[in-house]
């Protein structure tokens, strides 16, 4: 198994490097990063500057979209950055909450997001492709290789994911709702002729080790209202009690009231009160490394191939140093 960190790029941007490079000396092999342009920094300077100051370690948004940036300039930055540092980025890609909502926009349609993985990777490993019904190719790159992650919840973004992407991004830890999903993501690779073992599984939730729990959950409560928002538009797609999703996914959110994205993604964030303790607990990892060790070696054997732990919380140094003196020796070894 895999391990990564993700960071928001909260300035100063040295610090983010700092972390980036703490994690891979604990064995962290992925950087991933937030990307809201209004919220956060531009987080592909900052990546100039991880690979400028690691070895190995590969970098990416967790995660970009379509239309913050136009294809031929996500593409074409990517591509840069390889060139520059030995392709070591992968592309993390999803429909776009906080960088749209956060502007007054409404979040890609599938549609767009399935054209734009296709259009991307082509661009940035040099081959010919149409951007708005134009051929376009950029000249220069040789020997690029982009592997694009596509963030998925339901149903239809799991299919699209298994039938285009190279690996899929899962933001939950839950080992059930982690099964339907790689299940989903899977048949819909084989559906469309595709090996289902070869779209690489990244497992993206909280990580905090220690033994107060109660503290622990109350640090990592925002990302139960991060994941509400996807909840959100799936219940409004699907209806509450479809059979399409599982019910384990959608109930906790009947609480929920609204959301500002001033503080998404941050531990104290007032509008997620109505996240209870039990989907803190089954969303996230918390409490002393074997607890974590046990519940990261379920996930693997469900076939998750990465963990990418989001940090946002009061103990970051200590987590990742806990991961990686205790835990990814564990999973690795």
């Amino acid at each position: 198994m895999d391990f990564g960190l993700v960071l928001q790029t909260d300035p100063p941007a040295s610090a983010v490097v700092g972390l980036m490079r703490r994690a891979e000396r604990n064995g962290f092999r992925y950087g991933w990063t937030f990307d809201s342009a209004v919220l956060w920094q531009e987080p592909f300077v900052i990546y100039s500057r991880i690979l400028e100051h690691t070895e190995r370690m590969v970098v990416g948004p967790m995660v970009t979209n379509p239309s913050t940036r136009t294809w031929e300039v996500t593409a074409s930055t990517f591509a840069t950055l390889n060139d520059m540092y030995g392709n070591r980025t992968v592309c993390g890609i999803g429909r776009g909450d906080s960088a749209r909502r956060v502007a007054g926009r409404r979040p890609n349609t599938l549609a767009r997001l399935g054209e734009a993985i296709d259009v991307i990777r082509d661009l940035a490993e040099g081959r010919e492709t149409a951007v708005d019904g134009q051929p376009v190719r950029i000249p220069w790159v040789e020997g690029g290789r982009l592997p694009v992650w596509m963030a998925a919840y339901g149903p239809r973004a799991l299919a699209l994911a298994g039938r285009k992407a190279d690996g899929v991004i899962l933001q939950l830890a839950d080992p059930f709702l982690t099964e339907w999903m790689i299940k989903a993501v899977r048949d819909a690779a084989a559906d469309a002729g595709r090996d289902p073992d070869s779209v690489t599984v990244c497992v993206a939730a909280p990580a905090y080790v220690g033994d107060d729990l109660g503290h622990a959950r109350e640090q990592c409560r925002w990302f139960g209202g991060m994941v509400g928002n996807h909840v959100a538009d799936l219940v409004a797609r699907y209806g509450e009690h479809s059979g399409l999703v599982p019910e384990a996914l959608t109930a906790y959110i009947a609480g929920r009231s609204g959301y500002d994205y001033s503080h998404h993604g941050r531990a104290g964030n007032p509008d997620t009160a109505f996240v209870p303790d039990e989907i803190v607990d089954r969303f996230c990892l918390l409490g002393p490394a074997d607890a974590h060790i046990e519940k990261l070696r379920a996930l693997r054997a469900l076939g998750v191939d990465q963990f990418a732990l989001y940090a946002m919380h009061d103990a970051r140094e200590a987590t990742i140093d806990a991961y990686g003196s205790e835990v990814i020796p564990a999973l690795t070894g």
